[in-house]
C-alpha cells in the first residue's frame, strides 16, 4: 500500500538540487506526485508530493531528513489520506495589480478570511513599471469558494480594498 508524504525544502540555491532530492525520491522506490519550486533571492524552496510504499517510508523520510547537513532545511509530513475539508466549492480567480506598497497581501487575503475563503495558490512579484520604474506588485490568486459564498460582498469587499490600496483586482 502507497502512502502520500508530502515534503518542504529549503537552501542555497545550485545545480543538481532538484536531481538530489528526485534521485532519493527514486532511491527508495518513490513515485513524484507534484511540486512547487522557485528561486528567490538566492535561495531555492520547494513543496513535493510523493507516494511512497509504506515499507519505505520511514527510509525515504531518513534519507531526506540527511540533507539537513548539506545546507538544506527539510520538513516531512504525512500527506492527507482524504480531500482537504470543504474540498466542493467552486474556484476563483484573482488577478492584482498595481503600485507596490506594504498591506495588500494582507488586505486581500482578510476578505477571503471573511468569506471563508481557502487560498489554493498564490504567487507573486515585484517588478518595475515599463514608464516609470516604479515597483509594480503582482499577485495570482487561485482559491476555493465554500457554497453559500456571497459573490457580491466579496467583490464589494475587494472593490473597497482597490480603491483603498489603488491597485487593480480582477475576480473571476
Amino acid at each position: 500500500m502507497n502512502s502520500s508524504l508530502v515534503f518542504t525544502f529549503l537552501g542555497q540555491d545550485r545545480p543538481g538540487l532538484v536531481e538530489r532530492l528526485a534521485d532519493i525520491v527514486a532511491d527508495h522506490h518513490g513515485n513524484w506526485l507534484e511540486s512547487r519550486m522557485t528561486q528567490l533571492a538566492g535561495q531555492f524552496a520547494g513543496i513535493v508530493r510523493v507516494a511512497v510504499a509504506q515499507a519505505e517510508l520511514d527510509e525515504l523520510s531518513k534519507a531526506l531528513s540527511s540533507l539537513n547537513i548539506e545546507g538544506l532545511t527539510i520538513h516531512i509530513q504525512p500527506g492527507a489520506s482524504a480531500p482537504a475539508p470543504g474540498g466542493s466549492g467552486k474556484l476563483c480567480k484573482l488577478h492584482i495589480l498595481g503600485n507596490d506598497r506594504p498591506g495588500i497581501v494582507r488586505e486581500v487575503s482578510r476578505a477571503l478570511k471573511q468569506q471563508q475563503i481557502n487560498v489554493v495558490e498564490m504567487s507573486s512579484n515585484v517588478t518595475s513599471a515599463a514608464m516609470s520604474g516604479d515597483a509594480l506588485f503582482e499577485a495570482n490568486v487561485c482559491a476555493e469558494m465554500p457554497a453559500g459564498c456571497n459573490f457580491d460582498e466579496l467583490e464589494d469587499s475587494l472593490d473597497a480594498i482597490a480603491e483603498q490600496l489603488d491597485v487593480d483586482i480582477v475576480i473571476s
